[in-house]
């Protein structure tokens, strides 16, 4: 996954796609995961990182993170790269 260019995101979890003047407002979490795929992370990469860091299941993660990921992408804040986004 990719966060388009034209996104603009702050530290405090604020996120703004001029294209279409959308805004929302994301919690911590949220944040670190799209920290995460701005760097260039996959899934495998971000879940083994929850799983260290939080009291949470591996079922748990997955089911979240793919939800917020459809929740980016809906709003056209991500782009899939590949096959391996998936």
């Amino acid at each position: 996954m990719k966060i388009n260019q034209n996104i603009a995101i702050s530290e405090t979890g604020f996120i703004f796609n001029p294209t279409t003047g959308e805004s929302f407002t994301v919690n911590a979490t949220g944040l670190e995961i799209i920290h995460a795929l701005k760097e260039g992370k996959a899934f495998a990469e971000i879940s083994r990182e929850m799983l260290q860091k939080y009291a949470i299941d591996a079922a748990t993660i997955e089911k979240d993170y793919f939800d917020f990921i459809h929740f980016l992408k809906q709003f056209k804040f991500i782009t899939q790269n590949d096959e391996t986004d998936l």
